[in-house]
């Protein structure tokens, strides 16, 4: 029975940084669109909200 590593896609490491299409640069995609939702939320809740104030979703 062939067993896959956890760490391999498609025959390569996951985590290696490559461009195009392939499964490696959507994992990277996924992960700095993470950091970035979460760099933007702090930054709302710390009182510096861009897109609360031009959206007027929330009275202050």
């Amino acid at each position: 029975m062939t067993r896959n590593s956890s760490t391999e896609t498609n025959g390569q490491d996951r985590n290696a940084w490559l461009t195009g299409f392939t499964p490696q640069a959507e994992i990277w995609n996924g992960r700095l669109a993470m950091i970035g939702f979460v760099a933007y939320v702090l930054w709302d809740l710390a009182g510096a909200s861009v897109l609360r104030d031009v959206l007027h979703l929330l009275p202050r």
